[in-house]
């Protein structure tokens, strides 16, 4: 269920913004993104997990917080991040 090393390298290497970039607001909301994505997909099967229902929460809020720093900060970035990662319409 976890994201293995090599599709997290593939996400941070798709998404920095420089060489060493591994922080970025950008890279930390498209990793976040592909752990609710893996998350939203073990709900399908297990409906009464609760426990995980409030790290998948925990993880919302937090992108959500990220995108707002980061519209704030940097439009155009925003605006070609929600776009590549599907998040609105």
């Amino acid at each position: 269920m976890a994201m293995t090393k090599e599709r997290k390298a593939e996400i941070i290497k798709k998404y920095q913004t420089s060489k060493n970039d591994v922080g970025s607001a950008q890279v930390q909301i498209a990793l976040l993104t592909e752990e609710i994505n893996t998350l939203t997909e073990h709900f399908k099967v297990h409906i009464h997990d609760f426990h995980s229902k409030r790290g998948l929460d925990r993880m919302v809020g937090r992108r959500k917080k990220l995108l707002s720093y980061l519209k704030d900060t940097d439009v155009v970035a925003y605006r070609e991040l929600i776009k590549s990662l599907g998040l609105r319409k």
